[in-house]
């Protein structure tokens, strides 16, 4: 059987490359939803036109590459029909058109591969210098880095393919574009953090398309930082499949280099998550002088200063959007048109470019028309250059963080630009994904904030590293670029295969419902944002499947649909009120046909609209209400609350500013484990009752403001374990017996500044209190007792935190 060179020496290989640069001519022009990919690949194909026509020269090194050419012949002969599917696609099939872009995008980086083997064997064979002119072989960008990234380098008159040897063309540094904006201010920055005596290497992320590269290359062009490095600044791009040879030989000659006392830089740029162990060699080189910049989608914690590249602000995307879109000073598109473009972009140089160059020279008419498309889907729907770069952060997780993969598609489950509570991921994924413990679901909220994909903030004030599961105070932010890339993640599987359903609009029925209805709904979360009015429509909405329901208003009646006595599955329910106000909830006696139904968490919601008519809910566990109002909710109810909920585990109220004090009916939860009031600043008194609360094991009360003073009963709750009044500045005194509660292991007391002294019964305490949490004003309160607890002292000082001001960020 003939060689690989053989194989490409014969007919065959010429006539498949001619179908394939055929079809390509033939329809990239005319295939708008992949014009970017298509035009990419078309740069690929006239560079190697020129190569396959001399064919001949080549088949020495193809046949000692027979595998991997096999590979590249393969993808050639499947590459026709690949472009003619990618021509006739319709832009709905999300899921098809993301799988096709890749493939597009494999078969564009087989061909580069392929330029690189020609090229190289062309330069053994003799040509030093390989000179191609622009007007017969327009490189692409892929292939232009991918000759770079593997020893090779192209000028700029030029496409000049040559062998380095040098140690510094090893990394040399890119040409940043010619026009950048939005960048002067991070620069600066940049220059005064990692210019700094005491840090040796500076972590610069963002999600892709943000312009961490192009930053980086400024930053390496600066005149302060060149008269500061000289010729000593090396830039090695290490992506999601590094080049390991060129890293390898930059680390040993870098070991080996003779530098003196002069400054080196290294840039190690789009540093993805599983090469952290490269930062780590790079780090450990501890050479004097020497400063180390990484770009990275991802936060490498304990490497490094972290900086954040922010969004670009109106002024400069619109100068950025101009620029692309050429057309300067022009007043031919109406500012004001320009303008609702670039709140679709939301401020991503990537977004605004690719948006701007597409509708370069068109007239008003296509602007419009583009921004009626957007309104009707998403950007990352026509932009697949844009969609590409940001999902290559969700393929970076592996099969075995596929659980991290679905978390961020949860988060599209809420309406953009707001700040979502921890909690409500936390009821989310308890039951989706069967996590034993609370912690776990932060654990994930940490991993995404680490890959870049969300961002956790948390406003508690305490300094100190404090165990104690209260997550309250954690909230979720998002860039609205990366809900939309979880959104269209949600949707690239086939309706009845889609493991969640977001309904953006739920006012009216989604058209999948319409035209699906011979299909079943598998999905598992089923989230709709919507004006809290359902249409006669949504009366026919089977899904049987749906374990978690979101339900995001904005109005002042909201009403549960009426499907929903109807989803026997139901084991969450979250309801958000997104207006100033408080409001009601009707139908809410749908609920009680439910009988997994586990967790319901309510925010911005009248209480009394849910218990006029109280609903026996048998299984419910977990009850959280979230600025609430309580009124008089549960008193004097239809039948007994507890007889209503007796499996009630956990209740939580926060920020329910109408609280004075808790109704007695609710000690009544004989069951009840963890009761948590936060922020509730007017509740001035908790009831004797408390004391039948017998399977109580954390009672927190932070932030409680005018609480007075616990009740006595309190003695009586042998099961509790903490107890938490964290800023309960009005408290003066704590019970007297309250070394009889046995169980008590934890007590955090911080900022309780009108505490005067503690009972004398606390030395009863000696052999079973195992933490106790106060700040520099109560810890002198357990100085007559230090000989007991000394050790179990922990004092907290309170941080500035203006993290409840935060914006989400890319």
């Amino acid at each position: 059987m003939g060689g690989v060179g053989e194989i490409f020496a014969g007919a065959a290989v010429g006539a498949l490359f001619s179908v394939l640069y055929d079809v390509v001519k033939d329809v990239k022009d005319k295939t708008m939803m992949f014009r970017e990919l298509l035009g990419d690949l078309d740069s690929t194909l006239e560079a190697l036109n020129p190569l396959i026509k001399d064919i001949e020269r080549y088949k020495k090194v193809l046949d000692q590459s027979n595998k991997e050419v096999l590979k590249i012949v393969r993808q050639i002969a499947d590459g026709e029909g690949l472009v003619l599917k990618c021509s006739k696609l319709s832009r709905w099939k999300s899921f098809k058109k993301y799988k096709y872009a890749k493939q597009l995008l494999d078969l564009d980086k087989c061909l580069n591969r392929l330029l690189k083997i020609l090229n190289v064997e062309g330069i053994r064979n003799g040509f030093e210098n390989l000179h191609i002119s622009r007007e017969n072989l327009a490189v692409s960008k892929e292939a232009l880095a991918a000759v770079q990234k593997n020893g090779l380098v192209g000028n700029k008159e030029n496409v000049v393919i040559q062998k380095q040897e040098g140690f510094h063309d090893l990394g040399s540094v890119p040409e940043p574009p010619r026009v950048t904006v939005g960048l002067d201010e991070p620069l600066r920055d940049l220059k005064i953090m990692l210019l700094k005596d005491d840090v040796s290497m500076l972590v610069l992320t963002a999600a892709g398309g943000c312009g961490k590269t192009t930053l980086a290359m400024k930053f390496c062009q600066d005149e302060d930082v060149k008269d500061k490095f000289k010729e000593n600044i090396f830039f090695v791009t290490v992506s999601k499949d590094p080049n390991l040879d060129v890293v390898q030989e930059l680390y040993q000659r870098m070991k080996s280099q003779e530098t003196g006392q002069n400054p080196l830089l290294l840039v190690l740029d789009d540093v993805w998550l599983k090469s952290k162990s490269l930062l780590q060699k790079f780090d450990e080189l501890e050479l004097p002088n020497y400063k180390i910049l990484v770009t990275s989608r991802s936060e490498f914690p304990g490497f490094g200063t972290p900086y954040n590249l922010k969004a670009l602000n109106d002024e400069d995307s619109m100068t950025l959007l101009r620029h692309s879109a050429s057309l300067g000073d022009s007043l031919s598109v109406p500012e004001d048109l320009l303008r609702k473009i670039l709140k679709h972009c939301k401020g991503v140089p990537l977004a605004i470019t690719v948006t701007g160059k597409s509708l370069r020279g068109q007239a008003t008419e296509f602007w419009r028309s583009r921004l009626t498309e957007w309104s009707k889907s998403s950007i990352l729907d026509s932009e697949t250059e844009l969609l590409l770069r940001l999902q290559s952060s969700i393929d970076d997780l592996e099969e075995k963080e596929a659980v991290i993969k679905e978390c961020f598609m949860d988060l599209g489950s809420f309406p953009e630009d707001q700040r979502i509570p921890a909690a409500a991921f936390i009821d989310m994924w308890i039951e989706l994904y069967k996590l034993d413990d609370d912690f776990l679901c932060i654990k994930n909220l940490l991993e995404l904030t680490t890959r870049g994909l969300a961002n956790l903030v948390i406003t508690r004030k305490e300094n100190i590293e404090i165990v104690d599961d209260y997550y309250i105070e954690h909230f979720v932010s998002q860039h609205d670029m990366l809900r939309q890339l979880a959104i269209y993640n949600a949707k690239l599987d086939p309706i009845e295969d889609r493991k969640r359903l977001i309904v953006v609009s739920g006012h009216n029925q989604p058209k999948w419902l319409t035209e699906q209805k011979s299909q079943p709904i598998n999905a598992r979360l089923l989230s709709i944002s919507s004006d809290g009015m359902f249409s006669g429509e949504w009366q026919s909405v089977h899904v049987p499947q749906v374990e978690v329901l979101v339900l995001n208003f904005k109005t002042e009646n909201n009403a549960l649909p009426e499907f929903v006595e109807k989803i026997g599955n139901l084991k969450v329910l979250i309801v958000t009120n997104y207006g100033f106000l408080p409001t009601g909830l009707n139908n809410f006696y749908l609920l009680g046909s439910l009988s997994n139904l586990k967790r319901i968490r309510l925010e911005r919601i009248s209480v009394p609209s849910i218990t006029k008519n109280f609903v026996p809910l048998k299984s419910l566990k977990k009850i959280s209400l979230f600025m609430c109002n309580i009124g008089q909710a549960f008193c004097n109810c239809s039948i007994k609350i507890s007889d209503a909920w007796p499996s009630l585990e956990e209740m939580n109220i926060d920020y329910c500013h109408d609280l004075v004090s808790l109704p007695a009916e609710l000690c009544d939860f004989v069951y009840l484990k963890k009761l948590s009031i936060t922020n509730c600043h007017k509740l001035s008194a908790l009831p004797d009752e408390i004391e039948k609360l017998e399977n109580l094991e954390v009672l927190r009360l932070r932030s409680c403001t005018d609480l007075v003073s616990l009740p006595g009963s309190i003695e009586k709750l042998n099961k509790l374990y903490f107890l938490d009044i964290y800023n309960c500045i009005s408290i003066k005194e704590l019970p007297e017996n309250i070394g009889e509660m046995s169980g008590l292991r934890k007590i955090n007391m911080g900022q309780c500044s009108r505490l005067e002294e503690l009972p004398l019964s606390v030395w009863d305490l000696d052999q079973q209190l195992e933490e106790v949490i106060c700040d520099a004003g109560t810890e002198y309160l357990w100085k007559p007792f230090l000989a007991s607890f000394r050790d179990k002292i922990k004092v907290a000082k309170e941080k500035t935190n203006l993290n409840w001001l935060e914006k989400p960020q890319l």
